[in-house]
């Protein structure tokens, strides 16, 4: 029998449904039982870890996030093992284009990577593609475009949209708020003639993240809607760090020796905010799920994922679950067998490589729901003159 599992709860602004549990589509799946009409607060983990993670992480026993290494050695290892240019010729995914450029952004140049599927040639034709902005994880502190690209490919073919990989400021060079700073300008360039001379609808922008990406994805949608901006048309948060303190079963759980180191996560929080008492970890754009259910109020609709050995499982299934009370049009989806990262272990794991498929799903999904009814402004905001720099290919 397969290993793998997992489910998905669909819930709707109209009000509670029945949820919908699905086990992800590898041969034998395992059924999870049904445990109620709302999303829960601490997720399931299975009995054992997935037999090509497990098996992964042992053949690379110095990969860790946010051990006892300096970030620096860190930044390296994952390169070294994640890089594109480190996997195997025949486990890259295949794409139709990829298209090297950036934008004038606030802080300076925002290097941009464009994913452009094959199987979303006519849409892009006809000017109405959708279009996944994605800011990676890493604590905010380790991590490129190049480790998580294998990944993203997938991603794009999967679900016939463009995927906007961006190489936004790391900390602790750079802090809070620079990097939110950065991706509500790539959201802006997107919706606007970035997007539109690619064949994008404005109204089909989604923007995602794993990990710390996932964080501020989050913090991006409640920021925008705070200043009056153009919201994204749904938000795609993968193991997402949903909020800093980690009071969770799962923290104890998986504390350590499953990739990501929980203690850790402390230490990249330090490098991500300033040293200010007007900032406090516990802020909006900082922890979105310390936010009361009725401050989420009005969000974009949300596809969230978490995973059953991961430290941040209950975090993410705690701001899915508040998403959902507020009204917000949220899907959950749960794998008790994978860990944190998955995203970038496709080139080892079939029951990862799933995982990734069922995003898309996700993503092919919010982007053909999107509304193509304008959209209104409620107040004034600034914006970036954010003009193309071509790289050379």
């Amino acid at each position: 029998m397969s290993n793998h599992s997992g489910f998905s709860f669909n819930s709707s602004p109209a009000g509670p449904q029945t949820p919908i549990f699905s086990t992800a589509s590898t041969p034998n799946a395992r059924t999870v039982p049904s445990i109620g009409p709302r999303i829960p607060t601490v997720g399931p983990r299975a009995r054992d870890l997935h037999y090509s993670i497990r098996d992964f992480l042992s053949a690379h026993p110095l990969l860790e996030l946010g051990g006892q290494e300096h970030f620096t050695v860190e930044r390296r290892r994952h390169q070294d093992v994640f890089g594109l240019h480190a996997l195997p010729k025949d486990k890259i995914h295949p794409i139709d284009d990829v298209e090297f450029t950036a934008i004038r952004g606030p802080h300076g140049t925002i290097p941009i990577r464009v994913l452009y599927p094959a199987s979303g040639k006519d849409s892009r034709n006809k000017g109405r593609a959708g279009a996944l902005i994605y800011f990676h994880g890493g604590g905010y502190t380790v991590g490129s475009v190049d480790e998580f690209e294998n990944g993203l490919r997938l991603v794009a073919e999967e679900s016939g949209c463009q995927v906007y990989a961006v190489e936004y400021r790391l900390a602790p060079e750079f802090k809070y708020p620079v990097q939110l700073d950065e991706y509500s300008a790539v959201i802006d360039w997107v919706q606007g003639e970035g997007g539109k001379t690619r064949g994008v609808h404005p109204d089909k922008v989604l923007g995602g993240g794993d990990s710390a990406g996932g964080n501020m994805t989050a913090a991006i949608c409640l920021r925008r809607m705070d200043e009056g901006r153009k919201p994204l048309a749904g938000q795609v948060l993968l193991y997402p760090e949903a909020r800093l303190p980690f009071d969770t079963p799962a923290a104890t759980e998986n504390n350590s020796s499953l990739y990501l180191e929980c203690n850790g996560i402390f230490s990249f929080a330090s490098n991500y905010l300033p040293r200010s008492e007007d900032i406090s970890p516990q802020d909006r754009y900082i922890s979105p799920g310390m936010q009361s259910v009725q401050d989420l109020r009005g969000q974009p609709p949300a596809a969230v994922f978490t995973s059953g050995y991961d430290p941040l499982r209950d975090v993410g299934c705690e701001y899915a679950n508040k998403l959902s009370q507020a009204g917000v049009q949220t899907r959950w989806r749960h794998y008790d067998n994978l860990t944190h990262g998955w995203l970038q272990m496709t080139a080892w794991s079939g029951a990862a490589e799933q995982a990734v498929k069922d995003v898309a799903q996700e993503v092919k999904r919010l982007a053909g729901a999107a509304s193509n009814t304008p959209w209104s402004p409620q107040g004034q905001s600034q914006t970036w003159n954010s003009g193309d720099i071509k790289f050379a290919r």
